[in-house]
């Protein structure tokens, strides 16, 4: 009995030893995850209070327009209760965009006939394709309290084959039609007729506008964060493996 103890004692200081090395982020062959973010990181022209390249937008400065604006997005519910920040508090510079764009975001990621775990992939697909790691790293934990399975999430981060994985768990055809439309939409010349028709058996004519409508939103909040060269705070993990050249 006393053996049994030592031996589980042992196997559980060996578990220990090696669980911080087994993880859901380690990169695979040909990836590698990218150091937390510090302050050092961040370039010179980048203000603190906002961390982007233009001055954190305070609701004192606007007009009545501008205040209704930023009331729209500062305000229980919305995720910016607490304040403007990340590429909705850069659009604040022209409060007409941002109180316009509300309404589109609130339809594409809230409001279609997809579940969130979808919505999720859809956008974590979109960040991938794209490579905007402040956009993919603040959805992936969301996808994952979403419910999304680890092993699709897995398939996206590292752009494995659709048609290689066809048996993860959970990676049906709806799934697999959600990141095939995301990397044909965004990285080739069309989507092909193919991903097309299996996108419309599943969706019908207005879901395939739905999705590609959040497919084009996560791309102009990820064309924010370029031009505008918004950072994550520091301290960040950042979730989005680099391809080793």
């Amino acid at each position: 009995m006393l053996f049994k103890k030592s031996m589980f004692l042992q196997l559980t200081a060996i578990l220990l030893l090696i669980g911080p090395i087994v993880c859901v982020h380690a990169a695979e062959a040909g990836f590698t995850m990218p150091t937390s973010l510090s302050e050092a990181d961040f370039p010179d022209d980048i203000h603190m209070d906002s961390l982007a390249r233009l001055p954190q937008i305070q609701r004192a400065e606007l007009d009545a327009a501008g205040k209704e604006a930023f009331d729209t997005y500062v305000s229980p519910g919305t995720g910016y209760g607490s304040g403007l920040r990340g590429p909705i508090g850069v659009w604040m510079n022209s409060p007409e965009l941002a109180q316009a764009m509300f309404d589109v975001r609130q339809r594409v990621r809230y409001e279609s006939d997809r579940d969130q775990r979808l919505t999720e992939l859809a956008i974590i697909s979109t960040a991938r394709e794209i490579n905007n790691q402040y956009e993919y790293t603040a959805h992936e934990p969301l996808a994952i309290a979403a419910g999304l399975e680890q092993g699709i999430i897995d398939i996206v981060r590292f752009r494995k084959s659709v048609e290689d994985n066809q048996a993860i768990a959970g990676f049906g055809e709806t799934e697999q039609v959600i990141v095939k439309f995301a990397r044909e939409v965004i990285s080739e010349e069309r989507v092909s007729s193919e991903t097309f028709a299996r996108a419309i058996n599943i969706f019908g004519e207005q879901g395939v506008m739905d999705l590609t409508g959040l497919i084009g939103y996560y791309s102009f909040v990820a064309i924010t964060l370029k031009a505008f060269d918004v950072q994550r705070t520091a301290g960040s993990d950042l979730l989005l493996p680099v391809r080793i050249e």
